[in-house]
């Protein structure tokens, strides 16, 4: 079922998301090289308990898995594309991109958020990567409207990756969120204008492009939660938690740094 937030609701969502921008900024401040996974994963946890929130993903569970995710932070490297468990034998290498994914259960509500980061020197090719994929949340967000359909805003994200020659994931997509960390509707990153669920004003969505260098299909490790480019492309990930007001569409996890 699709959900329509309240304005109180939507005050709370508000004020989740900024807080959980902050601490997504916290973190990647201390992305370098030789730190672990497992240590940002710590750091993202400290952040979100000190917020007065909790983690959206620890203890999390779909019905295709056999264990819940044991993190409060998703680290994805080069060619992971989403939900790769921290560890503390993963550490960070210069030229290296991570993919930070985090969520926060604040208010009674849920926010969520991504952006992908290069440690030190990184490839022109994983520099372009990054930049490009960034741009098509913007591209994809800018779609968001009263009236719009899913379709318009899959199309528009994958329109600018495909022009800039980067596989567009499909096996994996944004999403409702607030009263959980997944709710309807679902939001693919390609699609036909004027194609699927309306958009109505109220509805707070998850805008989250996922693209590679190379092939857009990919596969499942053995951990069950670690998507990974079937050609070892390096893949890239960013995401905002979204509201549709009257006149178009606020950012919920907006803040005043990079990401």
């Amino acid at each position: 079922m699709i959900t329509i937030k309240t304005s109180e609701e939507i005050k709370t969502l508000r004020e989740g998301g900024r807080r959980l921008a902050e601490i997504l900024q916290r973190v990647v401040a201390n992305v370098k090289q030789g730190i672990s996974t497992f240590e940002l994963d710590r750091l993202a946890e400290s952040l979100i308990l000190a917020s007065g929130g909790a983690p959206a993903f620890k203890g999390y569970r779909i019905k295709e898995t056999r264990k819940s995710y044991p993190c409060s932070l998703c680290t994805s490297v080069n060619d992971e594309v989403v939900h790769a468990i921290p560890s503390q034998d993963r550490f960070l290498k210069a030229g290296d991109i991570i993919g930070l994914d985090i969520g926060m259960r604040w208010g009674g509500l849920f926010t969520d958020m991504a952006v992908t980061v290069g440690i030190g020197k990184i490839s022109q090719e994983a520099e372009r990567l990054i930049r490009i994929t960034k741009e098509s949340l913007g591209v994809g967000i800018r779609a968001v409207r009263p009236g719009a359909r899913t379709g318009d805003v899959g199309y528009a994200v994958e329109q600018h990756l495909k022009k800039n020659k980067l596989g567009v994931i499909r096996d994996l997509a944004g999403h409702g969120v607030g009263y959980a960390v997944h709710e309807e509707p679902l939001i693919p990153n390609y699609g036909k204008p004027g194609i699927g669920p309306e958009l109505k004003e109220g509805m707070v969505l998850a805008i989250e492009p996922m693209a590679t260098l190379g092939d857009w299909r990919v596969v499942l490790a053995d951990d069950e939660w670690t998507f990974k480019t079937m050609d070892g492309s390096l893949a890239a990930h960013f995401e905002h938690t979204v509201m549709v007001t009257s006149g178009g569409v606020e950012v919920l996890t907006k803040n005043s740094g990079p990401c």
